[in-house]
Order: C-alpha cells, then structure tokens, then sequence
C-alpha cells in the first residue's frame, strides 16, 4: 500500500487553455504513468472508469466541495459565495433530500415527454428565424434555446432572455475557480436573485390554490404548505435556470461540433428523431461538460493507495467515457454502439443530473428539427474552448450551410 502523496503522478494542466481544446492524449498519458491517478494543480484526479464507479459505490466517504470553492475565490459573505452555501448542490443527508425531492417529480420522464411539444415549437421559432440566414455561429444560436425552453416551462417572460444570457454565462463559469471572472459572477447572481424575486412575486400575487399549470405553481405550492422557504425557492429557480442553460448549449454545440464531421449520421437524424436520442446519448459519452470534485471525510484505500482524509479529489465526466475501459473502441463517435455499460455524462450518487430526461428530450427534439432545417453543413471549427474544469465546451462555432 501507498500514500496517495508517495505515487508518482502525471501532472494534468487543466487549467490552461491548450489542455481544454484537446483533453484526450493528456488523460492517455497520465494512465501511462498511473492506471486510474494524476495530479494537477486543483487536485487529484480521477482517469480510470471502473475507479469513478467504484468511488461513486462508497460516496459517504466524500462530500461537495463548494465551501472551499468559494473560500479560494474569497468570496464569503457575496451574493455569490452565499448562493454557492445555500444551493442543492452544496447539501447533503436529510436537507438535500427534502429540496430534490420537492423538484423530483417535475423532472420524471414522464414530465420531459409532456413537454416535447413545447421544446419543438421553440426551435421551429428559433429556426425560422435564424435558418434562412445561410451562416452563423452555432453556439450563440444553441445558447437560446434551453432558456427560451425554460422560460415557457415556468411561465417566465420571455422577453427578459437577452439580459438573462450573459448572467447565466458568467454563473456557468463557477466551478472553473477563476478569481477574474468573479465580479461577473457576482453581478449575475444579482442579476438572477431579482429576477427569480420579481418572479415568484408576480405569481403569488394572481395565483389561486388549484393552479397547477407549470413547475412554479408546482413550487409555490409547496411553499405555500410551508415546507419551502421563499430564499429556498429563489435559490432553486437559480439553481434550475444555471444548470438548465449552461450544459445543454454546450452539448447543443458539441453535437454540431461532431455532426460536422459525421455527415452521414446527421442526415439520420433529420429522418428519425429516435436515432437523436443515440446521438445524444453518444454525445453525452464522448463530449460530456461537466466536471466536478469532491473532499474526502476519511481515511481510506481504494486499490491499494490510502487516501486521506481532505483529499481533493476531481471526477471529469466529460472525459472519462473516452477511456478505453469505458467501452470497446472509445476513441470512435458511434451512436450505434452495443451498450456495454452506462456513461456518465450526467454523473453518479446522490447528486446526480435532476433534470437529465429534460435535457434527453430538449436536445433530441433540438437536433431532429435543426437537422432538418439546416442541410450539409460546414464549419472552420471551434474559436476556442471554455476552461476544462467545471462546465467544459466550445466558445464560438461558426457554420455555413444551405438552408432547407
């Protein structure tokens, strides 16, 4: 048995910029020097699959890691670093139970499929006005659709998503541990209190005790019975708008990303949005976005190394479905691949993605439609990448195509 400290680790530059735009060969390298271990300058690593589920089998012996997060960025006592204390995220045992379970039941499969009727009547809106222009960058174009999605799934204005984007751009940047980006994220946390206020104000002041026409009188309800306090609901519509926008323009962006260079499967997937859902579900593997860490609260061994107690330790998920023991040839985009065992694009535990049937069903009927409407496309690429740590993806993918 070795100490964690003892092992002689590859050194995975997460934080750079060239790391971000190409994070496979550096993770192939560090299981050269260690089968499932690297360090980088955040932490330790994580590199293997098995290892990340094996974790995940024990994850009592860890916890969320957002109190640390927010004492790096010296942040105590903002808007911001309050907001990263109180949100679901950051809880644990009893209390975030009772918080996921007040939004459990307005994220089943069942709730995604009621809403699939909303989300292809806002990308044919979407389209119609942005498909005729022959070119433009996608990830702009990606970026209002989530939002506009929910908006109309709450029953927000829809007129307020343009001040709306550039707060949930900043907050989307979170977990990245930039200090120059805290101002920003400062002001959008702001930005999204009043919002999310001003909202649930407009509501309460006309809503009667039957309604239930969306996820806010779903909330509203429960605070009404007293098991939610207005500071909890303002968080979780917070929480919700993040989380909802961030991930799924990224994946958005990284599935045009791929279909660029897989032209034949996305013709499949102007024919079939079943087959969408394959693509998502690949994307999810090969391109996740997120990345996140976890504190250890005890001494342990896992495989022969003994981890500390205060170990930080770092699960990419947007990666680890490219390692070679995830699944035969790893390497390769195939959405028709045999499942051998799940990814984790969506993570694993107790705090594992609430609203992944939402973001299945958005992003299949999103690509179906977009596949349909905007043929044979082309791009010079990426301008460059979001940071690898935290929520990973492309910044700018400009395309030209012919416009059905």
């Amino acid at each position: 048995m070795q100490a964690i400290s003892d092992l002689d680790l590859y050194h995975l530059a997460m934080e750079e910029p060239w790391f971000a735009a190409d994070p496979v060969p550096e993770f192939d390298k560090a299981r050269a020097r260690h089968p499932w271990l690297a360090t980088s300058n955040l932490g330790h690593v994580i590199t293997h699959y098995p290892v990340v589920r094996e974790m995940f089998a024990n994850e009592e012996r860890m916890r969320t890691s957002f109190d640390e997060m927010v004492e790096f960025m010296g942040a105590e006592g903002t808007p911001w670093g309050s907001f990263q204390h109180r949100h679901i995220l950051n809880q644990s045992g009893p209390e975030h139970k009772r918080l996921r379970d007040t939004l459990a039941l307005a994220f089943t499969p069942r709730e995604a499929n009621r809403h699939r009727d909303l989300m292809r009547a806002t990308i044919a809106e979407l389209l119609d006005e942005w498909a005729p222009k022959g070119r433009f960058d996608f990830e702009e174009f990606a970026s209002w659709f989530p939002i506009t999605v929910q908006c109309r799934m709450i029953g927000a204005p829809t007129e307020a998503i343009g001040s709306l984007r550039s707060s949930l751009e900043a907050l989307g940047l979170s977990a990245n541990m930039d200090k120059s980006v805290l101002e920003a994220m400062q002001e959008g946390t702001r930005i999204m209190t009043d919002f999310s206020a001003a909202l649930i104000d407009a509501r309460e002041a006309v809503r009667q005790p039957e309604d239930d026409n969306d996820l806010l009188d779903v909330l509203l309800e429960v605070k009404r019975q007293g098991k939610l306090t207005r500071q909890e609901m303002i968080d979780l519509l917070i929480f919700l708008f993040v989380a909802g926008y961030d991930t799924s323009k990224n994946i958005l962006t990284l599935t045009m990303f791929e279909m660029v260079r897989h032209p034949d499967i996305y013709a499949r997937c102007a024919e079939d949005v079943g087959y969408c859902a394959k693509v998502v579900d690949e994307i999810m593997r090969f391109h996740g976005t997120t990345n996140t860490m976890r504190i250890t609260t005890q001494d342990f061994v896992h495989r022969d190394v003994l981890i500390p107690a205060g170990t930080t330790l770092w699960f990419p998920w947007a990666i680890i479905g490219r390692d070679p023991a995830a699944t035969p040839g790893a390497e390769r985009f195939n959405p028709d691949r045999e499942r051998v065992q799940a990814h984790v694009g969506f993570a694993l535990g107790g705090h594992m993605c609430l609203g992944q049937w939402i973001a299945r069903a958005q992003i299949a009927e999103g690509l179906h439609q977009i596949a349909k409407r905007i043929v044979r496309p082309t791009s010079t690429g990426p301008e460059g990448w979001r940071p690898f740590p935290g929520v990973w993806g492309i910044r700018g993918l400009p395309i030209e195509f012919e416009p059905a």
